[in-house]
């Protein structure tokens, strides 16, 4: 089975590019599943509404995942109660009633794929332990026995945080991923236990940029600290940026290649026999 994850998705940048490309990267590169994360891809660059959303899918994408932007767009907070394929964070205190689901169970031709969306609580808002997410979730469809393949997106500020869950569910996921910083990260690697891993998938949108959002007005709010111009999405050409993996019959990772296609950086499309 081959997988694909693309990182945050941010403005209309993000979405050209993925409309572009992504068509053809799931034909070129035999993709049996598509994971967008897409909590930037309103046209401003904050939150997701639902025609962005249906435009993602459209595109290709088979499950989005969101974080710490789920609820920037008001209509999100109706409209992924309806949509199992958008994932908010699944560390939402039970409590808060969060609408949606942190987790879904995808049914493919002859293969499920388990889809997990957590964020990180260091440096971030404050959400129940991520680490207690994931490990509800997983356990209750474990790999192998009621999932064929699992894919976990750690929505976190901290590199240690990222990492830590990865290592914590090496050999029991597919897959786990960072994403929230927006710059893709050198370390793609399959670890000990099987599971591939990149501490962040990097963005989809203009990298002529500060994260995705236009480098001036970021400038001078960092520089000056005085009130200025709303903070919104550049508009220039996009890159793609995420990992394709390979996993082997028992679910776990045989091979995880980084994507980069568009402008913006080195492009980097793997070959897959």
């Amino acid at each position: 089975m081959r997988i694909a994850f693309f990182g945050d998705v941010v403005g209309k940048p993000g979405r050209r590019i993925l409309s572009e490309v992504l068509p053809r990267l799931r034909v070129d590169l035999k993709l049996d599943f598509v994971i967008l994360n897409a909590e930037n891809a309103a046209d401003n660059g904050f939150g997701i509404t639902e025609a962005v959303a249906n435009e993602l899918f459209q595109s290709g994408a088979d499950c989005l995942t969101l974080g710490n932007h789920s609820w920037d767009q008001r209509e999100a907070m109706t409209f992924i109660s309806r949509d199992p394929r958008v994932l908010r964070p699944a560390n939402y205190p039970p409590l808060t009633q969060a609408p949606g689901r942190g987790a879904n169970l995808f049914q493919l031709r002859d293969r499920t794929v388990l889809v997990v969306s957590v964020m990180g609580r260091l440096f971030m808002d404050s959400l129940d332990c991520a680490y207690s997410a994931v490990e509800r979730e997983v356990s209750a469809c474990p790999l192998g026995l009621a999932a064929d393949a699992i894919v976990v997106d750690v929505h976190a500020e901290a590199t240690s945080e990222k990492q830590g869950i990865a290592h914590f569910l090496d050999g029991r996921a597919s897959l786990v991923v960072g994403t929230h910083t927006h710059v893709p990260t050198a370390d793609a690697r399959i670890l000990g236990g099987g599971t591939g891993f990149i501490t962040d998938l990097g963005m989809c949108g203009d990298y002529d940029s500060v994260i995705g959002m236009k480098k001036d007005v970021s400038v001078r709010r960092q520089s000056i600290r005085l009130p200025g111009p709303r903070v919104e999405s550049a508009s220039g050409p996009g890159m793609a940026c995420g990992v394709v993996v390979e996993l082997g019959g028992n679910g776990l990772c045989q091979r995880i290649e980084p994507v980069r296609i568009g402008t913006g950086l080195t492009e980097h499309i793997p070959e897959f026999g």
